[in-house]
């Protein structure tokens, strides 16, 4: 299958700035760029659907730049609703380091960053050099500015657009670049970079856009809580990841295998017609946490995943190491332990509001201690009987999880 038609039929095309870049994408070999600002030290795994479009297309013969945006990142992408808080530059470097190590780790592409040409252009070069290009009717014109229009947009945020047209227009100078890839909340600033272009240096660049990975109620992929599914295994466990993936929606899981993992179109027609015969399996939940966390993290990153989710599952807490259960139990309730009886524990630590209801608990054997029923309630809980000394798990019914730290 040509590029242009496996990427149309994993469905990662929203936009394209020129019908020419079909033919281009299937029979040229170009340089592009894909781009991210260092809001974070670490990409989460919404930036993931993004950024493996650069190995994709490296994959048919494309070259790959990955921009971390050091000087975008101080101004801010206008949101729809309010102006983006800003953060220190320090924070702003930190946070540049860590994501063009992290960049380079799991893409191996080169990584450039946009402070390094924009440090040194003055506001007078800056407005002479690209700013008389752009006409203001042109940037009101754009969605996310538009849509500011009534509440209010700052310059500061309005120039944001030029800034990265900017970006466009130099690593066309300096890296032979004609193509910039995004997400589809990003068309804005690209055509705003191929008018540049256009005008600055009289050359047709291209621009194409993905659409947003939502789930199955329309939310952004990789939001849970609140909280961002980090593709740094410190911050998001290869075991939280797997958790996240395996209970992927059955209506929008076969969608995910074509956007986030290089499996051929047969072998997702033969998931999705096994997923269909017996969704309760799960086979392609398992073959999208398979491919997405061997490719982020390794092979034995992902064993290691399934290992926790198949101990916790079956209860057989000891056959876990200390880590692996931090890991799996990094949001259960957790408590300093001291020696003790079981009861005092359990009565202690809120497990049960009095003793006379952590009897009931032992009796009806609904208390499970690292993976063993308990019912002695004088049972003496010491670092001996502690998972390499150091933690309890304690289980009161079926999913109730409780973790006790000796000191």
């Amino acid at each position: 299958m040509k590029l242009f038609d496996d990427l149309k039929w994993r469905g990662l095309i929203k936009d394209i700035s020129s019908p020419e870049l079909e033919r281009k994408l299937n029979e040229e070999s170009l340089t592009f760029y894909i781009g991210t600002d260092p809001t974070a030290d670490s990409m989460h795994i919404g930036h993931f659907s993004s950024f493996l479009i650069a190995t994709r297309l490296a994959r048919y013969g494309h070259q790959p730049i990955l921009l971390v945006g050091g000087a975008t990142g101080l101004i801010g992408d206008p949101k729809p609703s309010n102006e983006r808080q800003m953060i220190t530059k320090e924070e702003v470097q930190k946070n540049v380091d860590g994501l063009t190590k992290q960049a380079k780790e799991i893409f191996g592409f080169e990584v450039v960053n946009n402070y390094d040409w924009t440090k040194d252009v003055n506001i007078l070069d800056f407005l002479r050099d690209y700013g008389k290009y752009i006409n203001v009717n042109y940037m009101l014109d754009k969605d996310i500015i538009s849509r500011r229009l009534d509440s209010g947009i700052t310059f500061c945020e309005f120039a944001y657009t030029l800034l990265q047209g900017m970006d466009f227009v130099h690593l066309y100078e300096d890296k032979g670049v004609t193509l910039q890839v995004a997400g589809s909340d990003q068309w804005g600033n690209i055509t705003t970079g191929i008018e540049l272009a256009r005008k600055k240096n009289d050359v047709e660049l291209y621009g194409m856009t993905m659409p947003l990975v939502l789930d199955a109620n329309g939310v952004k992929f990789g939001k849970t809580e609140g909280n961002a599914l980090w593709l740094d295994k410190n911050k998001t466990s290869s075991y939280e990841l797997y958790q996240y993936l395996i209970n992927s929606d059955d209506a929008i899981v076969i969608d995910y295998l074509k956007k986030l993992t290089f499996l051929t179109k047969e072998e997702i027609e033969v998931i999705e017609k096994e997923h269909v015969a017996a969704p309760e399996k799960r086979i392609a939940q398992k073959a999208l946490a398979h491919e997405v966390i061997t490719f982020l993290h390794g092979e034995e990153e992902f064993n290691k995943a399934v290992h926790i989710s198949e101990a916790l599952f079956s209860g057989n807490i000891k056959e876990l190491s200390l880590d692996e259960i931090k890991d799996g139990m990094k949001d259960v309730p957790n408590f300093e332990i001291e020696e003790g009886t079981l009861i005092d524990v359990l009565v202690n630590n809120k497990i049960a509001n009095s003793r006379r209801e952590a009897r009931e608990f032992l009796n009806a054997g609904s208390i499970i201690l690292n993976g063993d029923k308990v019912t002695d309630e004088n049972m003496l809980i010491t670092k001996s009987s502690a998972i390499e000394e150091k933690v309890v798990i304690i289980r009161k019914g079926k999913k109730k999880y409780y973790m006790g730290i000796f000191k």
